[in-house]
């Protein structure tokens, strides 16, 4: 009888618990997103606990804390996926997951105490922050290989005699499609908005935060200011940017010995000992020394 009360009333709490999550999904409001582009794969398989999350924890985000996921969201190009309540809750279900995989792997391994389950979770709620350097390294890195070759075609437009937001939309029709292309695109949209060209401009060397970008930028709102003929100015950039790549390519040439040496000690040198070694160990071991 004991038994069959326990059952039902656990039964009770779990369909309780079911209810309870589905009027908080219902309760959710729903996002537009029509103009916004897809979550990333991290967050998509997971998006509608992370929808639910982002509107209960909206409380536990400080201000300070809300400029900062801004801030590198928009350096990663990701302002238009992810607000930071939803970043903020996709460090929440990643550190839920971490802590699963903690009990899971304590379980099979037998062990006691909560030691893995915490350090699964702390560091699968940090994981997050580390993706979006990552995406935000690989971003930069693909401006800057595009970003000379954006500058010549903006040089020819302008001496061709169009303006420069004509250029800039030329320029960016002819260059592959990128992160630079999509912030270019970004700023012709702002300046056909109405918003001042200078201002955009701004606006797009404040959202990479990244010194080629920046340096353009000044440039190109000195040459701007001044009257000045933007040809000479647009063609010691794109000089400038390509010894710029070139040193950062030479750079990482003479990086690379340095990282090969790691596992050259770790895997390579033990192999060729065993292989130089083992002949020498048997003879020695036939001889009785």
């Amino acid at each position: 009888m004991q038994t069959m009360i326990a059952s039902l009333l656990l039964a009770l709490a779990l369909v309780g618990c079911l209810v309870a999550v589905y009027k908080l999904f219902r309760q959710a409001p729903e996002e537009d997103r029509s103009y916004k582009d897809k979550p990333p794969r991290l967050f998509r398989l997971t998006w509608p606990v992370i929808n639910l999350l982002a509107n209960s924890l909206n409380w536990a985000i400080g201000s300070k804390s809300k400029e900062r996921y801004t801030t590198a969201l928009q350096r990663a190009g990701q302002d238009y996926a992810l607000n930071p309540q939803q970043f903020f809750a996709g460090k929440v279900v990643s550190a839920i997951t971490g802590a699963l995989l903690g009990l899971v792997f304590q379980a099979m391994l037998e062990m006691q105490g909560l030691g893995l389950m915490l350090t699964l979770a702390v560091m699968a709620f940090f994981y997050p922050d580390l993706w979006l350097a990552e995406v935000t390294k690989k971003r930069n890195l693909a401006i800057l290989k595009a970003l000379p070759f954006f500058i010549d075609l903006l040089t020819l437009s302008i001496e061709a005699g169009l303006n420069l937001a004509g250029a800039m939309q030329q320029a960016m029709a002819k260059s592959a499609e990128g992160p630079l292309t999509v912030e270019i695109n970004r700023v012709l949209r702002d300046v056909r908005a109405g918003k001042a060209r200078i201002d955009a401009l701004r606006d797009f060397a404040q959202r990479l935060d990244f010194v080629p970008v920046t340096s353009f930028v000044s440039a190109l709102i000195q040459g701007e200011k001044t009257g000045s003929s933007l040809g000479p100015i647009l063609r010691a950039q794109a000089e400038q940017r390509r010894t710029e790549r070139f040193l950062r390519a030479e750079k990482m040439a003479m990086e690379a010995p340095v990282k090969m040496l790691g596992p050259l000690i770790l895997f390579i040198f033990p192999c060729t000992f065993i292989v130089l070694g083992f002949p020498i160990a048997m003879k020695f071991l036939a001889s009785g020394l």
